[in-house]
This record gives structure tokens, sequence and C-alpha cells, in this order.
């Protein structure tokens, strides 16, 4: 086995509605927030664990690839793998004999945007990237709301650093850059990208929280869009002039 270089991607992830990824809850008061997001433990400022990112797009993917067990729902895992199988590839595998190297993608935490304004906001303590989101149910006889809980959540609008590396092997000397397995499972990490942008991040997506949208990439460098050509996704070179 080979090693052969790395891919890397570098952008933000921009909030187009309010986002939350559950945090510790030790210190609820009465009367405070339910469900916390998470914080870092220094700043006390909101994140995006890379772990998020990285398990909603193998769960995508793993729907998209018909790879999910219908019996169990448990992540996709071959018991034994020789390395034909993207999820595994890409994303990892427990299985003990395989033999195709390491876990091919790293998905980096996420880190709040701050401009010179807004640092000047925290070191006064004006900075807000939080809000306080008020839930209930609803009585279906009467109409009436029941049961309000307080859900902390980033705002839309705020942006997060994002960053993954995505490494190539070469397993067979007679790879080239056509038939090398990483190179082809590269288009399965940007179709999971597209998922994701067209899906939902962290919690309650389906009552409309985590829509987000991957602005400013770059691939080695290079200025890339993300766009869907119909069949796949494709980062593009940004058209200049």
């Amino acid at each position: 086995m080979q090693f052969v270089r790395y891919k890397e991607l570098k952008g933000k992830i921009e909030l187009l509605s309010g986002l939350h990824i559950g945090g510790n809850k030790d210190n609820i008061e009465i009367g405070g927030i339910d469900n916390p997001v998470i914080k870092n433990p220094i700043t006390g400022l909101p994140y995006i664990p890379g772990s998020s990112i990285k398990g909603k797009m193998r769960f995508l993917l793993e729907w998209k690839l018909e790879k999910v067990n219908p019996n169990t729902g448990e992540p996709h895992s071959c018991p034994s793998d020789d390395g034909n199988c993207p999820i595994c590839r890409i994303f990892g595998n427990t299985a003990k004999d395989k033999r195709y190297g390491p876990t091919r993608l790293i998905v980096s935490d996420c880190n709040l945007v701050l401009e010179p304004k807004d640092i000047e906001k925290l070191e006064r303590k004006e900075f807000l990237c939080l809000e306080d989101k008020v839930e209930n149910r609803i009585n279906r006889l009467t109409g009436a709301a029941i049961d309000p809980r307080h859900i902390e959540r980033v705002p839309a609008g705020m942006k997060f650093e994002f960053g993954l590396t995505y490494k190539i092997f070469k397993i067979d000397p007679a790879e080239n850059d056509t038939s090398n397995k990483d190179e082809l499972n590269w288009q399965e990490v940007q179709n999971a990208l597209y998922y994701l942008q067209e899906d939902a991040l962290g919690g309650s997506g389906s009552r409309g929280y985590g829509k987000i949208v991957f602005s400013e990439l770059k691939l080695d460098n290079v200025g890339v869009t993300l766009k869907w050509n119909g069949t796949k996704a494709e980062l593009n070179p940004t058209s200049r002039g």
C-alpha cells in the first residue's frame, strides 16, 4: 500500500436556519434552557463537531447507496471487507481483517467565524450568537399550546469555518488516477456534501432547523462551488472575470 496524496477542502458553513446540536445540560436552572447547544468549554462559543458533519454525511450516503440495514437501522459495516464498499472505505469499518488501510475522510470541528466587530462585542459581553426558541405541543381538541420548552439554537446568518481532508492510497501497483478506488470514491464524498446541504444538520431538521449552505470553498487552495449537474455533485472551479 502506498500513500498518494491528500485532497483538502476548506470553506465556510453558513446557517440558513437556526442550528441545534445538543450539548451539556447539567446546570439547567428553573425557567432556563431545556436543551443547550454544544459549546467550546474554554470560550463558551458554539461550534459544530466534525463528528456531527461526518455522521450525517455517512447516514445520507448509506441511504443513497442502499446500505442501510432494513431490520436494525444500524450504521453499515461490512463484516469482512476487501475495499470495494465506498461507505467502509471512506468512513471506516470495524472489521478486523480489512485490507484497504485507514479511514479516508477526516472532518474537522468547525469554529464560529468572528469578525473584528464581533470580537469587540464579545469582549464587552454584547456578542449574541445564541437564541432561545420556545416550542410547545398543541392540544388537538382545544388548539391550546401546552408543555412549553426552551431550545437553544445558533441563529440563522452565523458562519462556521469548515474543513475536511481526504486521503488517497494506492493498494494495487497497477492503479492509476482513473482506476484508483479512492479517486473514484471522492465523487461519493462530493455527493454526500450536497445531500447534507439539501437535508439538515443537527436536531429537529423536520421542523426547519439546521438548513445550511457551503460557501467560500477551496479545493487544494483553488476556489470551487458545489453544484448538482443532474446526476452527481461537482466541485467546479469558480469562474473569474
